[in-house]
């Protein structure tokens, strides 16, 4: 299964294995992976599958946000970045209480958006 890869990919890619002075060869056999298909990730011509992915991400020793999104994409916006560091810091029982406030007003909203879509 594929999915639509942001097109900053291929340039990650590029970027990170040079970082760490691998060629395209030595990263196709660090994954298992024929050295065009590496050509081809890089070029944007062809997108991994998410196992690929998981791969290029743990020879690159990146996750798969850094490899595959630009920096500050992902991750809370400057927003609620205090407020979530602020969390961080408190005791774990209150962490799951936000955690739990979260999870159901992200799936209020989810449900609100899916009955309006079934609707239209």
């Amino acid at each position: 299964m594929s999915w639509p890869i942001p097109m900053i990919f291929p340039a990650r890619l590029v970027q990170l294995r040079k970082q760490q002075d691998l060629s395209q060869q030595r990263l196709a056999a660090l994954v298992d992976l024929h050295v065009n298909q590496v050509r081809r990730y890089e070029a944007g011509t062809a997108q991994p599958t998410l196992n690929t992915l998981i791969s290029l991400a743990r020879a690159l020793h990146v996750s798969l946000d850094d490899l595959v999104f630009e920096e500050n994409e992902r991750g809370p916006s400057d927003e609620f970045r205090l407020q979530f560091e602020a969390v961080s810091q408190l005791p774990e029982e209150e962490r799951k209480i936000i955690k739990a406030l979260l999870d159901g007003m992200i799936f209020k909203h989810q449900t609100k958006r899916l009955v309006g879509s079934l609707s239209s």
